[in-house]
């Protein structure tokens, strides 16, 4: 490696600029984090009390992180798999030619060029049990006979968030969905309609298999996106009613500009890290199996 770091000099001191904003930039924040995590902050005193790893056992024994532990998991992959397989579908139909599939690739795409908080009203006053769209049509067609409370409900909370986040990230799974399509050899599936194979037989046995690193890729995109989503959940409910919607980045943010415990959220933060480092791990591993893939088949 130190070989080709001397081979390569050049190209190194060309983005050293860069590196060296970078390092500034994200790793003082990041060592800064990982310092402040052995430190306890109590609100009432400016000093800082070295207390080890107490942070991160007081997390790890609090019932309340495995209830947002839970929250998380299910947040993300809720999230993860419905815009995923919403986002395939509508790749599936707008790659076919068909009269005003450029008008309907653009009103696929609105959701996802609007920002969080605009989005995050929108569903709030979709929402609203008193004067919102959706209890509204359904109470004036007789459908319901109360307003639904769909984010005062601990029940309900948890899945109308999950549709509204499906709903602004599944345009980003069409996408590449979409660029992994035009990569799907034709001639392979021509020698499978030959062969008799049906539509389903086709898309699942040629398709799919030719879209597996694409497949990955995006997956891992869509749930290290739906970990650090902060702005829809907390704009729309702040963690609640009753912590029922409460994920990690809501909690780190509650524990340090709420309850300034700034230890334990930078704790919490390093657990998150940690998390985030794993699902990085699998998303280069997917990277560099496909490039090696490509220079098998080249």
């Amino acid at each position: 490696m130190l070989r080709e770091i001397i081979r390569h000099r050049t190209d190194y001191l060309w983005v050293a600029p860069a590196l060296l904003v970078m390092l500034l930039v994200i790793g003082y924040p990041f060592v800064y984090t990982i310092d402040l995590s052995f430190y306890d902050t109590p609100p009432s005193s400016p000093n800082w009390y070295f207390d080890g790893v107490d942070n991160y056992t007081q997390i790890l024994r609090d019932p309340s992180f495995w209830a947002i532990t839970l929250n998380t998991f299910y947040w993300s992959v809720g999230s993860t798999i419905l815009a995923f397989l919403i986002g395939l579908g509508a790749a599936l139909v707008v790659q076919r030619e068909f009269i005003g599939r450029g008008i309907i690739r653009g009103l696929l795409m609105i959701p996802y060029v609007i920002s969080y908080v605009a989005a995050a009203y929108v569903w709030r006053w979709l929402y609203h049990s008193d004067y919102g769209l959706i209890s509204g049509m359904l109470y004036d067609r007789y459908l319901i006979d109360a307003p639904i409370n769909f984010l005062d409900s601990t029940t309900n909370v948890m899945p109308s968030l999950i549709v509204a986040n499906v709903w602004k990230e599944f345009p980003f799974a069409m996408i590449m969905m979409l660029a992994g399509l035009q990569t799907v050899s034709q001639q392979l599936l021509n020698a499978a309609r030959v062969d008799g194979a049906n539509a389903w037989n086709r898309f699942w046995h040629v398709t799919v298999p030719s879209l597996r690193g694409v497949i990955i890729i995006t997956s891992i995109l869509l749930f290290v996106g739906n970990l650090n989503s902060f702005g829809l959940v907390w704009i729309m409910t702040g963690g609640g009613p009753a912590n029922a919607s409460q994920i990690w980045i809501t909690e780190v943010y509650t524990l340090a500009f709420q309850a300034l415990q700034y230890g334990r959220a930078s704790a919490y933060s390093v657990i998150l890290f940690i998390v985030m480092l794993l699902l990085g791990y699998f998303y280069v591993r997917a990277l560099t199996s496909g490039s090696r893939n490509r220079e098998a088949r080249e």
